[in-house]
């Protein structure tokens, strides 16, 4: 069983930065291989959407909303971090990690293994 904790959101005011982190363990001594990690998020009473992701050999990729203020980076193996700068209020929403083992990147149902959301609130 794969397990994945968010941590390092907050409130921040636009224009601020924050970094989140995304840390896998494994409770079953199984082997953590993910074909990629993706940092998803998801307002109140809208849909979960893709943010950023990052692939083997440090393949990254971006949602067109992040480009350019956001970057992903780690070990997908271990924890993968999401630092965002120039942060906007429609920047506000609970920031999911998630692991897939499938080659669809952008979907969330494609994704198998969640953590619980770290809350980013960006104030004008």
């Amino acid at each position: 069983q794969v397990q994945l904790v968010e941590s390092g959101g907050g409130l921040v005011q636009a224009g601020e930065s924050l970094r989140l982190s995304c840390t896998a363990s494994s409770t079953s001594g199984r082997t953590i291989n993910p074909s990629a990690v993706a940092w998803f998020r998801q307002a109140p009473g809208k849909e979960r959407l893709f943010v950023a992701g990052l692939r083997r050999r440090d393949y990254q990729y971006y949602s067109d909303s992040v480009r350019g203020r956001f970057t992903i980076s780690g070990d997908i193996a271990n924890t993968v971090l999401l630092q965002m700068n120039s942060l906007k209020p429609e920047d506000t929403a609970v920031y999911y990690c998630a692991h897939t083992s499938s080659s669809e990147l952008y979907r969330a149902s494609a994704y198998e293994i969640w953590g619980q959301g770290t809350q980013v609130t960006v104030s004008s």
